[in-house]
């Protein structure tokens, strides 16, 4: 009997995300199809490809799925916007995090947008590939994506030829990785999706234009750097700027303490944590500080530079600086169970089309896991990432 409601349940709530992405949809054949790529993409095993996609929906050929990725008319942004909404309605919570982070696709060839040899997190070394960058919204009851964006790199600008043959719009001009988080962050923002706070690894925390941009919107954030990094304590004793490694290095015992930055798949992670408040940069109002991670074996050391509008604790922000770990088991998750990187498409346009369909395959897989289990504070613990 429980497993018959939940089947139904499921399919009650699919077809609602299928009407939910229909309302963008133009014309009534791949209107009607939407929900059958959902299908498709959440039956697991193989790839979803055209082929696997029409063959779940017993289509005798994979045109129609081609072409609902590929040339079918709906408005993409719309159903973006749509599933921020979506996430925010099934997972919402007032200690939601926003947190930005890249993966790779591996690809063959060079027609793909964006493909070229660079670094992938997922394999781990230079590779043939292309990079998208996402932003995923993270809280107790669960977490899930709600934008993306392509990283097109520079040498792809300079060949207007090659853009015209990806399918990239002249409108298309560079952007860094920092600069694509931004810019789903302003979306998310604007979208009325008011984070407790903004995470991000050295990619991001290096960029001082996206922090400055952070505290212009008064919005908190924990944001990993670089030990090269220099920043100001605020003692008014010491006005130079120190390298965060070399304060690590000299700091006290004293100034250590041992906390938890959450549950891991093999219980609590402990660390050393050391936190100096530093000088404010900028003239906009709020405390910013630098923390450290130190493990307590190995003596492997992370920096992160905090943000917050009230004074900050280390207590408090320890455990802030461990659910990055989310969006990892967002990028493991989307990969294994709804085929984020089992796609065949080239062209620019054709790239977020999949990615919108397939992220919003698993916010419905997220919000299904929520009204399953008992709402809790803290995250739910995460497996290494796969990146």
């Amino acid at each position: 009997m429980r497993e018959q409601q939940l089947a139904a349940g499921w399919a009650r709530e699919l077809a609602t995300v299928a009407a939910r992405i229909g309302t963008f949809v133009t014309h009534p054949e791949p209107r009607a199809r939407v929900g059958r790529f959902l299908d498709g993409a959440l039956v697991g095993g193989g790839r979803r490809n055209g082929w696997q996609l029409a063959e779940a929906a017993h289509e005798a050929t994979p045109y129609g799925m081609q072409r609902l990725v590929a040339s079918a008319v709906w408005d993409v942004e719309g159903v973006r916007d749509d599933l921020r909404a979506y996430v925010r309605e099934t997972l919402g919570d007032r200690a939601g995090v926003l947190i930005v982070d890249e993966t790779g696709f591996l690809k063959k060839g060079t027609k793909s947008a964006g493909v070229q040899r660079q670094y992938s997190g997922t394999a781990g070394r230079i590779e043939n590939c292309q990079l998208g960058v996402f932003l995923a919204y993270a809280t107790a009851r669960g977490h899930a994506f709600v934008d993306r964006e392509l990283y097109v790199p520079a040498s792809w600008m300079a060949d207007r030829a090659r853009c015209r043959e990806a399918k990239i719009p002249r409108t298309v001009g560079f952007r860094t990785k920092p600069q694509l988080a931004q810019t789903m962050l302003h979306r998310a923002l604007a979208g009325g999706l008011r984070p407790k706070w903004v995470l991000g690894d050295e990619v991001y925390g290096n960029h001082r234009a996206l922090r400055q941009w952070l505290e212009e919107q008064r919005q908190p954030y924990v944001l990993a750097v670089r030990c090269t990094t220099a920043v100001r304590l605020a003692d008014p004793d010491t006005p130079e700027r120190h390298r965060v490694v070399t304060l690590a290095e000299t700091l006290p015992r004293a100034a250590w303490q041992r906390h938890s930055a959450g549950a891991g798949s093999k219980g609590p992670r402990w660390y050393d944590w050391a936190l100096l408040p530093l000088a404010r940069e900028e003239q906009t109002p709020g405390h910013h500080a630098l923390l450290i991670r130190r493990h307590p074996t190995s003596g492997e050391r992370a920096y992160y530079l905090v943000f917050s509008l009230h004074p900050i604790r280390r207590d408090a922000v320890v455990p802030i600086a461990g659910q990055r770990w989310a969006i990892e088991q967002s990028f493991e998750e989307s990969k294994q169970e709804v085929g984020l990187d089992e796609y065949e498409v080239r062209t620019y346009d054709a790239w977020y089309r999949f990615m919108t369909l397939t992220l919003y395959a698993h916010a419905f897989l997220a919000a299904m896991r929520a009204r399953q289990r008992p709402r809790k504070k803290g995250l739910r613990p995460g497996p290494r990432s796969s990146r």
